[in-house]
């Protein structure tokens, strides 16, 4: 079975479980707020960020922080105990295939739902917009390049991180422990962007991302400067460690 296939088949698991129901919902859940809330971007007018600007990197920040980290956190348990159910890891482990590459496989399937969950959070951003621009008589709405760009870089600053959740959910058996460690893991994130090594702190990345377009849009803030070295190299290296012990933990216990 090639590398193509065995995404196929996995993705095709996806059908049983609730993991695109739980990231939809909370995509839903994060915008309510910033619809509700809407009137409160006209006072941040005096940090220099205009209102339309201020709703979208608000509830990017949001999003950034905890709701998408969660999400990947529950969903990547999710996703691991598809196997685990009903004894299926020990027919995949059956086939002739390595347990390194269908660990891979998983992986990239989380990405795809991360990537799914960003395309939600994005779709969410404009319906939204486009209600808080009824209630408010104001223009909200943003040009869609410009969303995309933003939602862009959260998804891909986002990578390492989910590598690092996806590590916990192989090598630890209990979901609740996988799942207690890796929302522990989001909380830190806050403090580490304000320190000169928040790039050795993969779960603040996103946060970060946002954070420093948030210092760009508002003329009246101090801005947070992005440094891709030694950023992009502490990144690659922490994604590869956690994927090389996913692999090498991935379906360990089932085959002793």
């Amino acid at each position: 079975m090639n590398f193509l296939s065995l995404l196929a088949v996995e993705w095709k698991k996806l059908r049983r479980s609730r993991i695109l129901l739980i990231l939809g919902t909370a995509t839903v859940m994060l915008w309510i707020p910033s619809v509700l809330n809407a009137d409160l971007n006209f006072g941040m007018q005096a940090e220099g960020i205009s209102p339309e600007h201020n709703f979208l990197i608000q509830g990017f920040m949001g999003m950034a922080w905890f709701m998408f980290p969660a999400s990947m956190v529950v969903g990547t348990v999710l996703l691991a105990q598809t196997e685990r159910t009903n004894h299926g890891i020990l027919r995949m482990l059956a086939l002739p295939i390595s347990a390194g590459k269908l660990c891979l496989a998983k992986y990239m399937i989380l990405l795809g739902l991360a990537a799914i969950q960003v395309l939600m959070m994005t779709g969410m951003y404009y319906i939204s917009a486009a209600i808080a621009s009824q209630m408010q008589d104001y223009e909200f709405l943003l040009p869609p390049l410009f969303v995309l760009a933003q939602a862009g870089k959260l998804y891909v600053s986002s990578l390492p991180m989910i590598a690092f959740f996806w590590m916990l959910s192989v090598c630890i058996q209990t979901p609740i422990f996988s799942v207690g460690i890796g929302l522990a893991s989001i909380v830190p994130s806050v403090l580490m962007i304000n320190t000169k090594a928040w790039f050795l702190y993969p779960m603040d990345y996103p946060f970060y991302v946002i954070t420093a377009e948030y210092g760009e849009l508002a003329l009246n803030l101090s801005e947070t400067e992005i440094e891709l070295l030694p950023w992009i190299p502490a990144a690659v290296v922490f994604t590869g460690i956690c994927l090389a012990v996913s692999c090498m933990c991935f379906g360990k216990n089932e085959r002793k």
